[in-house]
């Protein structure tokens, strides 16, 4: 979908996404009112004293062509003046200002809502485009699932669970002790899906803005001065397929509509964001929330595909929900929900604690990655000296021990090398005792 920029043409030949949003042609192809587009013209016309066709395009992210249809029709209603010619040659854009009764429009319009930016797209347009990049139209492969987890010391049987679960694009419920890389096994998800999506700037739902593409969660694939391609609708960024993680923190209220009265401007829920992604909510069961109301929330999400959004005006509307939902919890399922609520979890799988040699595996791994020498029959001593009874090996262990011995070293000016000595060091300095 990239080009060289040294390559203007308009008829050059680049492949072309069949889902990719296509540049609208004219001001009714923007799926917006003429009313609703003049009054962020005039919005973008207050950030300097003058504005060309090709600054206003750029900034409302519209063709030159609709950007001339617009400052053509704010003329014509006596809201801006020409003021010459941008530049000597006389092909130059010609130069706009708002006259003081386009200054009030401008000013009546900012109080409407305050947003200033790329032109949204429609509800419409949105539902439609989420619909042609849905994550289950991508296929992930078991190569690209075992090579997504390459690193991580898991059990086949536990691979052979996660391939269906994370093909389905669906939910998956990750349960089992602390420690054991339910979140690791997560956030590799990010590796699974190779296509790309395209997120707006922003939504128009009712004459309101809601604020959707943030820089934070959607990763774009191009650099800002690469071009993409001619005929791309400038409102959508192209993208990674997001993933979104949300932790204790995640709440009810973080489900809906941020509405900020100052500006009548909205924020897109987490969940949104995520349309077409990876939303994980690791630590289930841990929010403020219950865990019940949120998967009461979910219900419907869940098991129809969609969701209803409000506006503080009271207004519904339907938003299409298709993501993979990842929970990740420590907590037995019973304990979070009744029957019907984990019936919409699609996937569950249980993530144990090692066994003996996936616990020496693991050992053996990090210790490289960190230069310490391991002594592997005292590891094996040491094993079997601590992990017995009701003392049971967990995954994140031997970081924590061999980043012990790695400082404890480096302080002492010692040779790095795990002994039995330093391995039993190392756990009373990290492991609490009873």
């Amino acid at each position: 979908m990239q080009y060289s920029p040294s390559q203007d043409r308009e008829d050059f030949a680049v492949a072309l996404d069949p889902r990719m949003p296509v540049i609208p042609l004219s001001l009714e192809e923007t799926g917006l009112e003429l009313s609703f587009l003049l009054r962020l013209a005039a919005k973008c016309a207050t950030e300097q004293d003058t504005v060309t066709a090709s600054h206003l395009a750029e900034r409302m992210k519209l063709s030159k062509v609709l950007a001339n249809l617009l400052i053509k029709e704010l003329v014509k209603l006596s809201y801006l003046e020409a003021r010459g010619l941008a530049g000597e040659d006389i092909k130059s854009d010609i130069r706009y200002a708002l006259s003081m009764k386009g200054l009030d429009y401008a000013q009546t319009a900012a109080r409407q809502s305050g947003y200033v930016g790329p032109a949204p797209v429609s509800l419409d347009v949105f539902c439609r485009q989420i619909g042609l990049q849905s994550i289950h139209h991508e296929r992930v492969t078991c190569e690209r699932l075992i090579r997504s987890l390459e690193g991580l010391v898991l059990s086949p049987a536990l691979v052979e669970k996660l391939g269906p679960a994370v093909n389905s694009g669906r939910s998956i419920l990750l349960y089992g002790p602390p420690g054991n890389g339910k979140t690791s096994i997560a956030e590799r998800t990010s590796e699974l899906f190779l296509q790309t999506i395209w997120v707006p700037y922003a939504i128009e739902v009712g004459g309101y803005v809601i604020s959707f593409y943030d820089e934070a969660t959607h990763q774009p694939v191009r650099e800002p001065a690469v071009r993409p391609h001619p005929k791309a609708d400038q409102r959508w960024v192209e993208c990674r397929r997001p993933v979104i993680k949300t932790g204790g923190e995640l709440t009810l209220d973080l489900l809906d509509l941020t509405y900020n009265p100052g500006s009548n401007v909205y924020e897109a829920p987490v969940h949104l964001k995520a349309s077409g992604g990876v939303f994980i909510i690791d630590d289930f069961g841990r929010q403020q929330d219950r865990p019940q109301a949120l998967i009461n929330r979910w219900i419907v999400p869940l098991e129809r595909g969609y969701d209803f959004l409000t506006l503080h005006t009271g207004k519904k509307f339907k938003v299409p929900f298709d993501e993979l939902v990842v929970f990740s919890t420590n907590i037995a399922p019973r304990e979070l929900s009744d029957e019907a609520g984990l019936r919409r979890l699609k996937y569950k799988i249980y993530v144990n604690n090692p066994s003996r040699d996936e616990y020496i595996r693991i050992f053996e791994s990090y210790a490289r990655e960190v230069a310490v020498n391991l002594l592997s029959d005292d590891l094996r001593l040491f094993y079997d000296r601590k992990y017995k009874g009701d003392t049971l090996a967990s995954c994140y262990h031997p970081k924590y021990l061999l980043d012990f011995i790695s400082s404890y070293c480096d302080f002492n000016d010692l040779p790095k090398v795990a002994s039995l000595e330093m391995l039993d060091r190392a756990w009373g300095g990290v492991f609490t005792l009873d």
